[in-house]
């Protein structure tokens, strides 16, 4: 059987008008600022309208360590929606928008697939509504204040030696990792080391993510650090009054935006942190706005369960006072098969050893989120290779695990694939059985919430980190930071910081290679093992295929 690539079935898709869709969910067509006839932003006023309304039941899909057999969270996240939907009830989806790097790179678009996607799929893989644009033009704006700042006289007297804050840009580019500044004489300023990161990991993402509203977003922005004086004061992103100018390119941003689904289904897409660099949700704003207008809301959280969920519970529920009332957790046969040893042409051979092998992954996820107080489900996205010893032997584990397996068709069948898989789930929800709360303390010293994560979710035996690191963290305890919840940066493709240790590893060790200071986002990045905030492109990058073909339509993408 020849299936449709997931481009050609966006394209065929029956869309509704925008308004249509905001009408779903109570929202006027006065406050939505469509951008064409298939996605808007939804109005601040309209927003800030629904605060004292209650709130819906919240489901975080999250996912096992990610396979290149890939194991299919957004797809998923859209198919339990409308499965949900199928089944009468009123639920919405909140998930991250597309980063340029991945679509062009190699990790692919961010829309889901099949027959459970979000639409305009092609536009929400590219420009979109313009956020990420935004995002990079004010954290740029920063940067250059700085240098100009201290071209004209440098009165905050920073040190050129301690200016943390880089540029950003929406791309993989390994070549601006680390670069030198400013040269070409003295009417370009005062050369100094410096570097870019990927949009995607900039504070003013997070931030952008993290805020309640403009008035939150502008206070966090005028907090965050950009350098240090040479007493180590710090200097920050108000004093070189910049947070008036950045949060005016933000405001549009700020607010979500809302499309749907192939079924028609409403979909708020905001924001795009990373989860292996950064805190890997979508935005506060757009999840509490449909918390107020669904009564089922579906968000996703980047990579696997041990970041994206892990951050999502320690990070984001912590800062937004939101719970989930039941976790699900994306597994496929062929990563199990992965995990279990098989190479990936193998895959399509049965293999139910290799399946019971991997299952260990899988377990160990299961674990974790249930350290949280949450119900978890695990959702096995179904692939056509899959045979029923395989999936058995799945189901079989998972129940030994103290949770149920459910197989889930959404990818071939769009919302009659799911339907099962939506009705348990929305099951559990209803019964209100989760006792969230987040695995640390607001009052226990950074380095011990570094441990507890590398111990409890890594299942590590010691973090290694040296004394410069170590003092780092006490002189911000020192200066009232201690409160803050930490942001792991670790590869997404282990439990470790070693990328081809797969399975669920024991015995190995967090080296810390870096801590950065977040004041803005409120949280303190861990960089650990060998992973980038500026990735590189691979040896074919994705955009070698990207194309518009004869008619003006794009080819390749995802």
């Amino acid at each position: 059987m020849a299936y449709k690539t997931d481009i050609e079935i966006a394209r065929a898709a029956n869309k509704l008008p925008i308004q249509d869709i905001g009408a779903k969910l109570g929202i006027p067509t006065a406050d939505l600022l469509p951008f064409g006839h298939d996605k808007a932003k939804v109005s601040a006023e309209f927003i800030k309208a629904q605060k004292d309304k209650d709130d819906g039941k919240l489901i975080l899909v999250t996912a096992i360590s990610p396979t290149p057999a890939g194991e299919g969270k957004t797809t998923t996240t859209v198919g339990l929606a409308d499965g949900l939907c199928a089944l009468g009830k009123n639920a919405a989806i909140c998930i991250r928008e597309a980063s340029l790097g991945p679509c062009f790179g190699m990790k692919g678009g961010a829309a889901g697939g099949g027959y459970a996607q979000v639409i305009p799929m092609d536009e929400m893989n590219l420009h979109f509504t313009g956020d990420f644009h935004a995002i990079t033009s004010a954290h740029n704006l920063l940067s250059a204040m700085i240098d100009n700042h201290i071209y004209w006289g440098n009165a905050l007297e920073i040190d050129e030696r301690r200016v943390t804050w880089k540029r950003v840009v929406d791309m993989n580019d390994r070549a601006l990792r680390d670069i030198v500044t400013s040269l070409g004489g003295v009417a370009n300023g005062f050369p100094r080391q410096t570097g870019f990161d990927i949009t995607v990991a900039s504070e003013v993402m997070a931030i952008l993510c993290l805020s309640n509203d403009l008035e939150d977003l502008q206070k966090r922005l005028g907090d965050i650090i950009v350098a240090y004086r040479r007493d180590r004061t710090p200097i920050y992103c108000r004093d070189l009054k910049a947070d008036g100018a950045m949060t005016v390119l933000l405001q549009q941003a700020m607010q979500p935006n809302l499309v749907q689904t192939l079924e028609n289904n409403p979909a708020f897409v905001h924001g795009g942190p990373f989860a292996n660099i950064a805190h890997g949700c979508n935005s506060v704003v757009s999840t509490t706005t449909a918390l107020k207008l669904a009564d089922y809301v579906v968000t996703e959280a980047g990579f696997g369960a041990d970041l994206g969920a892990e951050k999502f519970m320690n990070i984001k529920c912590r800062k937004a006072g939101i719970a989930p009332s039941v976790v699900v957790c994306v597994a496929t046969i062929r990563a199990m098969k992965m995990n279990g040893g098989v190479a990936r042409a193998d895959l399509g051979i049965e293999n139910v050893d290799a399946v019971n092998e991997g299952c260990a992954n899988l377990g160990r996820h299961i674990g974790n989120l249930k350290s949280f107080g949450v119900p978890v489900v695990v959702a096995i996205n179904h692939f056509v290779t899959d045979t029923e010893s395989e999936v058995q032997a799945v189901k079989d584990y998972v129940i030994t695990q103290g949770s149920e397996a459910i197989v889930s068709q959404h990818w071939e069948f769009g919302s009659k694939g799911a339907v099962d898989l939506a009705e348990r789930v929305a099951q559990i929800a209803d019964a209100d059985v989760a006792n969230f709360a987040p695995l640390y303390r607001d009052d226990m010293p950074l380095f011990d919430k570094i441990d507890t994560i590398a111990r409890r979710i890594y299942r590590a035996d010691e973090v290694l980190a040296d004394k410069k690191i170590r003092k780092q963290l006490r002189e911000w305890e020192e200066q009232g930071y201690g409160h803050l919840p930490v942001c792991m940066a670790k590869t997404q493709y282990s439990f470790s910081t070693d990328p081809d240790l797969r399975g669920a590893p024991t015995g190995h060790s967090v080296p810390i290679r870096e801590v950065r200071l977040s004041a803005g986002a409120g949280f303190v990045v861990v960089i650990c093992g060998e992973i980038m905030t500026m990735p590189g492109l691979p040896r074919t990058p994705s955009a070698e295929a990207i194309c518009l073909n004869g008619a003006g339509e794009i080819e390749g993408l995802f």
